[in-house]
This record gives structure tokens, C-alpha cells and sequence, in this order.
């Protein structure tokens, strides 16, 4: 549960994406004052599902899915390597938020430094894409763009480092090669050992819901997979986009997602009029579409006749659960994605922790 509230806190997206593409996402927390939370945290996603992880307190990289374990058959000290990376990036970032604090004139208090990296695959065009960012304390610190080959420094005491780095062509040329190579054939073959899962499709429930009669009414989906979905309503066929307002797709306990999208009637709008209206679920893959008329005698509300909602239809606990320690945690750390580095060796290695102590060497001021 804590790990999830940093990923969330980290703003993993969860929104829909197109089926065909997938993705593969680092996230590396290092933290410094923040209570019951380890010092430094490795979370590893594939298709935003988590398959990877590494903590201060355990001090082990391990799988978190079982198809992970398939990744040693090519190469049999995988987690033992994983291990020593994340024993090393550990003691790096530690170091990384001291010099981070020296740049910034702080001393004590709760701070926490951050690396996001990745990339995506788009198995039907071919096309790749890939992400490097540094985070401190809640704002973006410094930012690779991969199609300029330059990183992008939003903020003055990350300036030295963007110098630094942009100068590098050599370290330039590895980043490329990493992010759009090497990073995404990793990636497919992570989507290969989990294809059972990964590449499921499973169809949700879909319930319209209000909560008083002048309240709009909330056409709901949950039990869906992937999340490249979408859910909207339509008059006569056709879609509206007035009066209609649309949640974001939220994770559920079980790996499958739930999404909502409210329309508000007014009063003008006859018992005859709500025949017009439909609300439609479509999921990318699946030809039909799930398709709910707007009908009063099929709303479950928690007022009338029908009475408290039941399990089914409320708001799965866990996202509750994360969103609440979320915005409480939020008022002592927003963290922010950051941007990190990686040296292609010789040796083509698995996109995770990579224990490098030039990272620390370069985001020092007197390096």
C-alpha cells in the first residue's frame, strides 16, 4: 500500500492509451524525513502493471508478478544482478539528495528526489518512444528531450547539470541508443513472458448510478481490461460533449479498472426525451460496444425505492484508501518525476536500477 501511494503520488498514468502500445516504466524514490516509508524505493511497470520491485528495508530486487520469473531463463543471475544495482543506486540517491540540498541552501526537513525513465513500443507501427526525468521536492528538476538529444533545465540549480550533460556527446549518443533500442527490446520481451495477462481483454459491468433525483446521472463501468477504453453518451446516435463530464480511469484492487462519466439532465428534459440517450462503453479490441439506454427504472441510487447502493457499485476501497493517504502525505511531499541517466556498457543490460556513481559525480557542483 505504500509503494502505490508513491505511485501515485508519482502520477503513473492511468488514463487509455491504444492497445498496441505498451510501455515500460522505472520509478526510483528516494526520500529523506518521511516517516515509516523506506529511504529509497525501485518500482518497475510494464503496461502500468508492476512487475518489478526493489526497497531500503528489504534490500532485494524481487518479481511481483509470475511471469517474471521467466526472465532468468536467459539470464540466470537476474535478480542477483538486480540486487546489486539497487544496493548501489541506493547509496547514489542518497548522495544525490545531499548535493540536491547544498544546490537548493537547505538543510534539515522532509525532501524526496526522483527518476522516472522508460519507454513505449507500438507493436503495430513500430514506433518507439522514450522518457528520462529527474524530480526534487515536487517540481520537475531536469528533463532529457530524445529528439533533440539536449536536456531541458526548468530550474536555475539544475542548469550546471544540463551543461554538463549536453556536453557529453558520447553520453548523448548512449542515451539514444538506450531509449530507442535497447530499452524497448527489453520491453518485448517483458510483454512476451506476460502475455497471458498483459494481453487479456476482460468486458465490465456497466451501471448507471445517481445519487438524488436533480443529481446527474453516472453512467459506470468496472471490471474492464485493458484501459484503453472509453466510455461516453451519445443523444440519437450521436456523441455530446455538453452537460457531460468525464472521470479518469482508476485502478481497482484486482488489476482490472473502473471509469465514470456523469451527463446532467435538466428539468426541460421529458421522460420521453430520456430515451434518446444512451451510454456507451467501448473497450479497443473488441468489436461490439456495451451500449446502456438511459432508462429511470434501471438507475441504482442510494435514495427512493432502491435504497443504499450495493458493493458492486461503490467506489472500489483501495483506490479510496490511496487517494485519501495520498492527499494527506501530499502536504508534506509532492513528488514529481525526475530525470535520470544511464551509460550504455558494453554488455546490453535489462532497462532497471543501474548502480552508476557517476550519477552522483555529475549532479555535484564541483564535479
Amino acid at each position: 500500500m505504500k509503494t502505490l501511494m508513491f505511485v501515485v503520488l508519482l502520477g503513473i498514468g492511468l488514463h487509455g492509451a491504444a492497445a498496441v502500445t505498451h510501455s515500460l516504466k522505472y520509478f526510483y524514490t528516494a526520500s529523506s524525513g518521511v516517516p515509516n516509508f523506506p529511504e529509497f524505493v525501485i518500482v518497475g511497470l510494464v503496461d502500468e502493471v508492476q512487475m518489478y520491485h526493489y526497497d531500503s528495508n528489504t534490500r532485494r530486487a524481487e518479481p511481483k508478478q509470475d511471469w517474471m520469473s521467466r526472465v532468468t531463463e536467459g539470464k540466470a543471475d537476474y535478480w542477483e544482478y538486480e540486487t546489486g544495482n539497487g544496493l548501489g543506486t541506493q547509496q547514489i540517491f542518497k548522495g544525490n539528495i545531499e548535493t540536491a540540498k547544498q544546490r537548493f541552501n537547505q538543510t534539515g526537513g522532509v525532501h524526496v528526489y526522483q527518476r522516472m525513465y522508460g519507454c513505449e513500443w507500438d507493436d503495430e507501427t513500430g514506433e518507439v518512444n522514450g522518457y528520462d526525468q529527474w524530480g526534487y521536492d515536487g517540481e520537475d528538476f531536469i528533463v532529457f528531450d530524445l529528439k533533440t538529444e539536449t536536456f531541458i533545465a526548468p530550474r536555475p540549480q539544475a542548469v550546471i547539470t544540463k551543461h554538463k550533460w549536453d556536453n557529453d556527446r558520447a553520453f548523448l549518443a548512449g542515451q539514444k541508443q538506450y531509449y530507442t533500442q535497447i530499452c524497448p527490446e527489453w520491453l518485448k520481451k517483458y510483454v512476451n513472458y506476460g502475455r497471458s495477462s498483459l494481453l487479456r481483454t476482460e468486458l465490465p459491468s456497466v451501471s448507471l448510478l445517481q445519487k438524488t433525483s436533480s443529481s446527474p446521472v453516472r453512467c459506470h463501468a468496472t471490471g474492464f481490461y485493458p484501459d484503453s477504453a472509453t466510455l461516453i453518451w451519445r443523444k440519437d446516435g450521436e456523441e455530446i460533449h455538453e452537460d457531460v463530464d468525464h472521470g479518469e480511469i482508476l485502478l481497482n484492487h484486482d488489476g482490472s479498472f473502473q471509469m465514470s462519466v456523469d451527463l446532467k439532465l435538466h428539468s426541460s428534459v421529458t421522460p420521453e426525451d430520456w430515451r434518446r440517450y444512451n451510454c456507451v462503453f467501448q473497450l479497443s479490441g473488441v468489436k461490439n460496444d456495451i451500449v446502456i439506454k438511459l432508462d429511470k427504472s434501471e438507475i441504482k441510487t442510494n435514495w427512493g425505492k432502491t435504497g443504499i447502493r450495493s458493493e458492486e457499485e461503490k467506489p472500489d476501497n483501495t483506490t479510496v484508501i490511496i487517494i485519501a493517504a495520498v492527499v494527506v502525505l501530499a502536504l508534506a511531499v509532492i513528488v514529481v518525476i525526475g530525470v535520470a541517466i544511464y551509460k550504455k556498457k558494453n554488455e546490453k543490460r535489462p532497462p532497471s536500477p543501474i548502480s552508476n556513481p557517476e550519477v552522483m559525480e555529475q549532479l555535484n557542483p564541483n564535479a
